[in-house]
């Protein structure tokens, strides 16, 4: 019925055979080179002290040190109350070079801010203390000029 000659007629040899030559015989097909196995079976378990190739357990990446609380606290201190700002800031400062930590520019901010804040709080009260002495001296001298 059917025939397993190809179309042209001959049987082409697979890739890498040579051409059987002019009256050799043709090849045969070749039974297969390995022979059917039954299932697989599991390899035996190994005891639980003896696993070798077991994975290196790898360190987590180190988290970097965190902000200086007091860093913040001085910055935040500085606006609002400049004295505690400056010692807060100073404080801050000596545990950044200790510890490490991040934040030294929040707690040289705070210093700044602090000590800007403290000077302009003491010119702002010797003008006002000028100034009510000006007045106070004033009315004295039109106290007397009258009597």
């Amino acid at each position: 019925m059917s025939n397993p000659t190809p179309p042209g007629g001959q049987n082409q040899p697979a890739y890498g055979q040579q051409q059987p030559g002019y009256g050799q015989p043709q090849p045969q097909p070749q039974q297969q080179p390995y022979p059917q196995q039954g299932p697989v079976q599991p390899y035996a378990q190994q005891p639980y002290a003896q696993q070798p190739y077991a994975q290196p357990a790898y360190a987590p990446y180190p988290q970097p040190p965190g902000t200086n609380v007091l860093a913040i606290v001085a910055i935040i201190t500085g606006f609002l109350f400049p004295i505690a700002g400056i010692i807060c800031g100073h404080i801050a400062r000596k545990q950044i070079r200790q510890t490490g930590e991040q934040g030294d520019g929040l707690a040289l901010t705070g210093l700044i801010v602090g000590y800007v804040f403290t000077s302009l709080a003491v010119v702002y009260i010797l003008v006002y203390v000028v100034i009510f002495v000006f007045i106070i001296g004033s009315i004295g001298v039109a106290g007397t000029m009258y009597s």
